[in-house]
């Protein structure tokens, strides 16, 4: 019985596990890029394709340096248990945007959102968004690395069915959450508020 139960068990798994980090493909990269054109007049052709392009390499590389191999949920596990250096939703929500941030893009914002703050059944969950100019987070995009293992997934923020989807700064006044995380230079910051 036992053996059949770790075998069920290991099968169930195997079924959950990721497939690894994998290169996007152009259509995928046009796809997001006419997507984040669509949001508005005002959006750059060239800053869509520009973070577009972007969103999926920096998801390719994060994912190779933050060793998936696993289902998010089984990855988190390992990143608590100490045996995965980074990889929970927030360090890719927060990776990301902080590189697209490097882009000093005129004609797109990029923010952060978190859902199933203030859901004591649900873990939380955060992102990056990358909106027009000026624009609300629900006119952006929602782009998760996290929630694919490593394959970037995008909706429309109010496209998607799994998540309702808060802007982080409202979040965390509301709830009266401040994070801390760790900077690469080693000292304890406040993570920038959104």
């Amino acid at each position: 019985m036992r053996l059949l139960c770790a075998l069920a068990l290991s099968m169930l798994l195997a079924a959950c596990a990721a497939k690894g980090p994998q290169r996007a493909t152009e259509p995928q990269i046009a796809a997001l890029a006419a997507s984040l054109r669509s949001l508005s007049a005002t959006v750059d052709p060239a800053e869509a394709a520009r973070a577009a392009r972007l969103s999926y390499e920096t998801t390719h590389r994060l994912a190779l340096a933050y060793q998936i191999t696993d289902h998010p949920l089984i990855h988190n596990a390992k990143v608590n248990a100490g045996r995965k250096p980074r990889g929970l939703c927030y360090h890719w929500a927060e990776d990301l945007q902080a590189r697209l941030l490097q882009e000093d893009f005129v004609t797109l914002d990029i923010t952060r959102a978190i859902a199933n703050a203030e859901n004591a059944l649900l873990i939380d969950h955060s992102t990056a968004v990358i909106t027009p100019k000026g624009a609300p987070m629900q006119a952006g995009i929602v782009i998760d690395p996290w929630r694919n293992g490593g394959r970037l997934f995008w909706s429309p923020v109010t496209a998607d069915r799994r998540y309702e989807w808060h802007p982080r700064a409202e979040v965390m006044r509301r709830t009266g959450r401040i994070r801390y995380v760790q900077r690469s230079q080693g000292s304890l910051a406040p993570p920038p508020v959104d």
